[in-house]
């Protein structure tokens, strides 16, 4: 399951263990390619904690990590930024990616 996320409790969503966000908008045709693809890993993985942060409704945080394009995925690991990732990105380069912080 993808957790929906805001401003106020982004820090201790992302706080410990591996976290992807995905920063979207509901008027963003790339982030409604891009939020199947994040919800299927999330059934399939339970070793990644999967949220989503609307940037319309939440504006403070994508400022703070400098999120200029959507979507941006941003990958924590133990509440520090490791992977920032813009534009679609699909199942197999998630995957790869995220594979570098599980084991």
């Amino acid at each position: 399951m993808v957790q929906e996320i805001t401003d106020q409790n982004f820090e201790t969503e992302t706080g410990s263990g591996v976290v992807l966000t995905d920063f979207w908008a509901t008027w963003c045709g790339p982030c409604r390619m891009q939020s199947p693809v994040i919800e299927k890993l999330a059934e399939e993985n339970d070793d990644v904690k999967f949220t989503k942060m609307d940037v319309d409704a939440n504006p403070a945080t994508p400022q703070q990590f400098g999120i200029m394009a959507i979507p941006t995925l941003i990958v924590k690991k133990d509440g520090a930024v490791v992977e920032k990732l813009v534009g679609y990105q699909s199942k197999e380069q998630l995957e790869a990616t995220l594979g570098k912080y599980t084991d």
